[in-house]
């Protein structure tokens, strides 16, 4: 028989948010670059360096602004990322409905958390788009500033011995838009919803903490 959920712990970013395809797509409209391109121009570097530059600047080991002229020398020409940041959290719209969810989970008295791979230096507009984001999560771990990342194990273990009281994995529900990082959780002995849209996460979420 599997332990009661004591906690849930949930991703920001395509979760609590409107999907992040929307806003890369808006980005391709303002500037003619298409994923596939920063995509690949990623690849590239990766084979070059030995590095994924997207995990680097993920891990707080490079500036955005690093990662944004390595990004500018792979794509050549005239090309200039500055307005990334702008454009995409523009587009960017809280989920009303799941951050409401989290809030009422918050409210039943389990514990909550907040676990992102993110950009240093993007803190202050993410956290705008949620202002009460330390009154529906206890504590949030953001992997830019703790040098981990979602799938890697060593930063959902974090995440719950930063809950404490004796947590375990298996008392934890995780909510993820990403499917491989859901892979993870579940192998560590945590429950996993995969995030596909709001009406089917919350019926999983329910049944999950049922």
């Amino acid at each position: 028989m599997s332990a009661p959920s004591r906690a849930v712990i949930s991703d920001f970013g395509g979760v609590l948010t409107t999907p992040l395809i929307e806003s890369f797509a808006a980005y391709q409209r303002r500037s003619g670059i298409t994923p596939e391109a920063l995509g690949q121009a990623m690849v590239s570097i990766t084979e070059t360096d030995g590095r994924h530059p997207l995990h680097e600047l993920e891990l707080g080991r490079v500036t955005e602004d690093d990662f944004l002229r390595r990004l500018e020398d792979e794509l050549g020409g005239d090309i200039r990322l500055h307005e990334f940041r702008d454009t995409y959290f523009e587009a960017l719209n809280p989920n009303e409905e799941m951050i409401g969810l989290l809030r009422d989970v918050r409210g039943r008295g389990l514990r909550t958390a907040l676990l992102t791979n993110n950009v240093r230096e993007w803190e202050p507009h993410w956290r705008a788009l949620l202002p009460d984001i330390d009154e529906i999560f206890e504590i949030v771990v953001d992997s830019a500033f703790v040098g981990m990342r979602k799938p890697d194990p060593e930063i959902y273990e974090l995440t719950i011995e930063r809950l404490g009281d004796g947590l375990r994995a298996d008392e934890c529900v995780f909510i993820d838009d990403v499917e491989v990082n859901c892979e993870a959780a579940r192998s560590l002995g945590m429950r996993a919803v995969h995030f596909r849209d709001t009406r089917q996460a919350r019926a999983e979420l329910e049944a999950a903490l049922s």
